[in-house]
């Protein structure tokens, strides 16, 4: 097989329509719009319009908020740490930091820091320097020899 003698299935692609084309095309004069009217012109917007009646997006009530600041962080479970350190992935002898968790492909970007949570089982001592961690977490590393420092005091789970 050849790259020039690459096909599409019989049938898998269709021309697209042209409206508006004459009337033996079958989508000739108004083009499938029928006669005269609002949506029968162009530069129209109707997605939410209910002809004066209040829309239902402005009838339904509205709840909750969404914090415009709020931090976002990259999660990390114990458990996925452990696999990554037994695979030699993250160096157990060195400190673990944001950056080496990055580097090592287990977060893909830091965001607003790193968090560490206790799922998982959790055997190496390392020591981790991270953002933020669960209380669980940090009783769990701290449990298998290693310590966890973090930047902000640990929040409770």
């Amino acid at each position: 097989m050849k790259l020039n003698e690459l096909r599409d299935n019989a049938g898998a692609t269709k021309k697209r329509m042209r409206v508006g084309r004459g009337p033996g095309s079958g989508k000739g004069k108004t083009a499938g719009r029928g006669i005269k009217g609002q949506k029968s012109r162009s530069g129209v917007a109707l997605n939410a319009y209910e002809g004066g009646q209040m829309p239902l997006y402005m009838r339904l009530p509205k709840r909750g908020f969404n914090k415009p600041n709020r931090k976002q962080f990259a999660v990390v479970n114990l458990g996925i740490l452990q696999k990554f350190i037994d695979a030699k992935k993250l160096d157990a002898k060195k400190p673990i930091t944001e950056a080496a968790l990055v580097e090592a492909g287990l977060v893909r970007r830091k965001l607003d820091g790193v968090r560490i949570l206790a799922k998982g089982d959790f055997s190496a001592k390392v020591k981790i320097e991270v953002t933020g961690a669960s209380r669980a977490a940090i009783d769990a590393v701290e449990k298998a020899g290693g310590s966890l420092t973090t930047a902000a005091a640990p929040a409770a789970e």
